[in-house]
């Protein structure tokens, strides 16, 4: 009996060293791949530009994309007319306030505004600028989040003008594709 119990006592310690090594390579991998996340990944800037988009992006294998449905700005002023510009504010607060809210769907998935690899912005008239594309306003909400110090990845971006949202008021609706590696 004290043999079969050294011999079944020798086999554990065994498995424990197996499961220890099995542990340590599977960590040695995890760590390789979120080391390669840079490289899952590639922005070609624009040639010869500061503008803050990138001309393409490379999405290599092995990482998720995450598609974010088209994001109306919030109601900033609750006062106003439903329906009403005044209600989403002007075209850089609605920049500012749909993008926040990319943000928070993306925090929920653990990702955040660096992880986007394309952009799509589709705009509306300004009827407060004789109903006029107000990209001036799109930029400066735009370059509070993308090609900055803090967050310097930008996207691939597309901004394009429509005849109307589907709800009246917001100037602007924002989509994106971000991309998660494994």
């Amino acid at each position: 009996m004290t043999r079969h119990y050294v011999l079944r006592a020798g086999r554990e310690r065994t498995n424990a060293f197996r499961c220890a090594r099995l542990a340590s390579a599977m960590l040695a991998v995890m760590l390789a791949a979120s080391v390669a996340r840079a490289d899952d990944v590639v922005r070609l800037p624009l040639d010869g530009s500061d503008f803050p988009i990138s001309a393409a992006v490379t999405v290599r294998a092995g990482t998720d994309l995450v598609f974010v449905s088209g994001t109306l700005p919030p109601v900033i002023d609750k006062t106003a007319p439903k329906g009403s510009g005044a209600a989403y504010g002007d075209t850089e607060a609605q920049t500012v306030g749909a993008i926040t809210q990319i943000q928070t769907t993306l925090a929920r998935m653990g990702m955040g505004l660096g992880d986007i690899v394309k952009m799509t912005v589709f705009l509306v008239a300004d009827p407060a600028k004789g109903n006029k594309l107000d990209f001036a306003g799109l930029m400066s909400g735009y370059t509070k989040f993308f090609g900055t110090k803090d967050q310097p990845n930008k996207p691939a971006r597309s901004a394009v003008q429509v005849a109307a949202l589907v709800v009246p008021g917001p100037l602007l609706e924002i989509e994106v594709i971000a991309a998660r590696p494994h």
